[in-house]
């Protein structure tokens, strides 16, 4: 999977940002993307070491669209732990 594949956008958030100062980064990621093809691509993308990396999949919302019902799709959030020192500058 190529790298862009993998990590699909910076996910900027007010409880994301606040994150920053403790070295924690959150990420929009393929559904299918492993713990380590993550951390492989942030290494790599962004020149930083990766402490860890934890995962989740977030589930679609229910919404209308013109009093039709329709899901939004699921997608999965990557929280990726910085080592000390390091800093990735999203802005």
């Amino acid at each position: 999977m190529n790298l862009y594949d993998v990590i699909r956008e910076p996910l900027l958030t007010e409880k994301g940002t606040k994150q920053e100062k403790t070295g924690k980064y959150f990420f929009v990621v393929d559904r299918s993307a492993k713990k380590h093809e993550i951390r492989e691509a942030v290494e790599r993308l962004f020149n930083v070491k990766v402490d860890k990396v934890n995962t989740m999949v977030m589930g679609g919302k229910w919404k209308r669209v013109r009093y039709q019902p329709g899901k939004t799709a699921d997608w999965k959030k990557a929280i990726v732990t910085l080592k000390e020192g390091q800093k990735i500058e999203l802005t």
